[in-house]
């Protein structure tokens, strides 16, 4: 008999705890070995088109600016994305937030070709994750604040709305908004692409069947 849970987490997951400990870690290193770190591993959008820094396009995920920001976005991963590791399989999972994580820098890097304010963080991954569990998890109730329940594909279009709004604002608070909305974007792009190749395949075949003639024989192949 099917049902749903209506906590998160499922523990700790693999993946999801290797990516918690490298987080952990890097974020000591940048709190008592050197500041630089930041400049190197962050995601400097000019660096990038410049000098070839594009190796900053996946490391700016794991560098964080505070307690409070690496924090809330460990809780997020655990709370959104555990669910999905458990869903799709830790190797899925794992591509996945690389690919929204590395999309969401570059759409850092397209959009803010010339700022030298490190972008850190991996919120903009942590959006993709929230996407993709607004998804596949539409009606599942999410308690903010852990008092008022709201579906969570309502959650993803509010979190949408604001970061839109909020990007146009520019980067007010040290908050990348650009960052969050590509994470959004290429979630968005990897859920879509299976039902959009579908669709295509099936409208080709489609067409290509009613081209058939009547003494056509060679109806499979």
């Amino acid at each position: 008999m099917a049902y749903y849970r209506f906590s998160f987490g499922y523990g700790l997951p693999p993946i999801i705890k290797k990516l918690m400990i490298i987080m952990g870690a890097v974020f000591l290193l940048q709190t008592f070995v050197s500041g630089r770190i930041t400049l190197y591993l962050g995601l400097v959008p000019i660096l990038v088109w410049k000098k070839y820094f594009l190796w900053q396009l996946a490391t700016y995920i794991f560098l964080h600016g505070g307690f409070s920001h690496i924090l809330f976005n460990l809780f997020a991963l655990w709370m959104f994305g555990g669910e999905l590791e458990n869903f799709w399989g830790s190797r899925k999972f794992l591509s996945y937030f690389f690919f929204c994580g590395i999309g969401a820098g570059i759409c850092t890097v397209v959009f803010s070709p010339y700022q030298f304010i490190p972008v850190i963080g991996a919120s903009g991954a942590i959006y993709g994750i929230l996407l993709a569990f607004g998804w596949l998890f539409p009606n599942r109730p999410i308690y903010i604040y852990f008092l008022f329940p709201i579906p969570a594909k309502f959650l993803v279009i509010i979190y949408g709305l604001i970061e839109l709004y909020a990007s146009m604002e520019g980067t007010g608070g040290g908050i990348a908004h650009l960052t969050h909305l590509g994470g959004l974007l290429f979630g968005i792009l990897y859920m879509a692409y299976p039902v959009i190749r579908q669709k295509i395949r099936r409208e080709y075949y489609k067409k290509k069947w009613s081209q058939r003639g009547p003494d056509d024989k060679n109806y499979y192949h």
